[in-house]
């Protein structure tokens, strides 16, 4: 009998995929690797999308999907690495869905699935081939699940939901201006 079976390894799949994709989009905001802008770029973009300041928004992002999609690939802190990244992806998912869903379009797929696998991630936990279970699950207990997952919905409503008051308003600001002339 082996000490893991095809779900283990299922999920460890799952989690270097994930996690890995989810590190390098983080490298090219913090770093500007693997063709990014870093974070001055980054966040001239962050601010345009109406992510305000720019630069922290960057950080923030950067920081969230590197570090816990690093997190999720090495199935540590599994329940807060998942929610992060998740939280990352619904900020992301948001700028791209006025253009629909598929990704072809520059609509909001690719972040979502993600963001979905990631959150899958945060509460199936990571498996036997992970640093935590290795470390005894110290950073993956069953009660982080829903504190790391609420928090981080709760933080992620708040930025998205000043985000979307800078857009409206940059708009009715727009329409004001169109009406003038």
């Amino acid at each position: 009998m082996t000490c893991f079976d095809r779900r283990d390894l299922g999920l460890l799949l799952l989690r270097l995929g994930t996690g890995g994709v989810l590190a390098a989009h983080g490298a090219q905001k913090l770093f500007g690797w693997f063709g990014g802008h870093g974070l001055e770029g980054t966040g001239q973009f962050m601010e345009s999308v109406g992510y305000a300041p720019g630069k922290a928004s960057a950080t923030a992002a950067g920081l969230a999907e590197a570090g816990g999609g690093t997190l999720l690939a090495l199935g540590l802190a599994t329940p807060a690495a998942g929610a992060a990244a998740a939280g990352a992806m619904a900020g992301a998912a948001t700028v791209h869905m006025p253009n629909g869903f598929f990704a072809q379009e520059g609509g909001y797929e690719y972040a979502a699935s993600l963001g979905l696998a990631a959150a899958g991630l945060a509460v199936t936990g990571p498996g036997r081939l992970s640093l935590d279970h290795a470390l005894g699950h110290v950073f993956d207990r069953g009660w982080m699940v829903p504190v790391a997952l609420g928090v981080t919905a709760a933080a992620t409503a708040v930025v998205i939901g000043a985000r979307n008051q800078r857009v409206r308003a940059k708009k009715e600001g727009e329409q004001e201006v169109l009406f003038e002339e």
